[in-house]
């Protein structure tokens, strides 16, 4: 029982020393590599045309139809609406796709370089949010009754620091949309292959992903930078809640 105990006590005294060290020398070192990657082509120099590929599905020719042996002189549209039941009325319904002859629709590679960058970022600041918020828990005090100020600024850091680790969380979820909706508009450019529109969409698509990939790692910088202000700014508060004035008794 009591090697159990010291364990824990070297977990919580090994995690405090690694959230100090994160806030003296991780943070600053973390916005000045934001800065300096966001600085970089990949993200600044970059144009919208960059991103742009071809979905490699070859628009088919058009098939004439022959109505050479159709003694109706009337125009195809009037026979259509004189037919016996509706269930004969002509309907477009697209093509039917069991394969590519041009092969794979690949990904948007300039997308996937980007992504490949971004997502370490992301789930850096998710574990250094998560450490971060330990630390704090573990300086929080036991309850007692009065002089709680120092404690209240414990609570609005712990609050804030959740709130960024809760949204870093949710930028994964934000890639994995944007494949899944690329998906369905590369399904209906195969299907629809004559309808200009669905190929735009895709390019708007990737236009879309490509900034919201930058303003991610916009995001994460000023994460880092205003949990790492807070934290400096309160760290006399955050690291001892309550004063004691058993000092100035002697």
């Amino acid at each position: 029982m009591a090697d159990t105990v010291n364990k824990v006590q070297e977990y919580k005294d090994e995690l405090i020393k690694k959230a100090e060290m994160l806030i003296t020398r991780g943070f600053p070192e973390k916005i000045v590599e934001l800065n300096e990657t966001l600085e970089t082509k990949m993200f600044a120099d970059r144009n919208f045309h960059d991103v742009y590929q071809n979905v490699n599905i070859p628009v088919p020719d058009a098939i004439a139809l022959n109505h050479a042996d159709d003694t109706n002189d009337e125009p195809p549209s009037k026979r259509a609406r004189l037919s016996e039941t509706p269930k004969e009325t002509p309907q477009v319904s697209g093509t039917k796709v069991l394969a590519l002859p041009s092969g794979t629709v690949h990904c948007n590679k300039p997308i996937c370089d980007l992504i490949e960058v971004v997502k370490p970022v992301i789930r850096k600041l998710v574990e250094d949010s998560n450490l971060l918020k330990m630390w704090i828990s573990f300086m929080i005090p036991k309850i007692e009754d009065g002089n709680n100020f120092g404690v209240s600024i414990q609570e609005d850091t712990l609050a804030e620091i959740q709130s960024v680790e809760t949204e870093a969380a949710a930028f994964f979820d934000q890639i994995s949309r944007y494949f899944i909706s690329r998906a369905k508009v590369v399904s209906k450019v195969a299907k629809y292959p004559h309808i200009e529109d669905y190929r735009r969409a895709v390019q708007e698509l990737d236009e879309k992903e490509f900034l919201s990939l930058w303003l991610v790692m916009c995001e994460v910088r000023n994460r880092y930078s205003s949990l790492h202000d807070i934290v400096i700014k309160n760290l006399e508060k955050l690291k001892k809640p309550r004063s004691s004035n058993a000092d100035s008794l002697y």
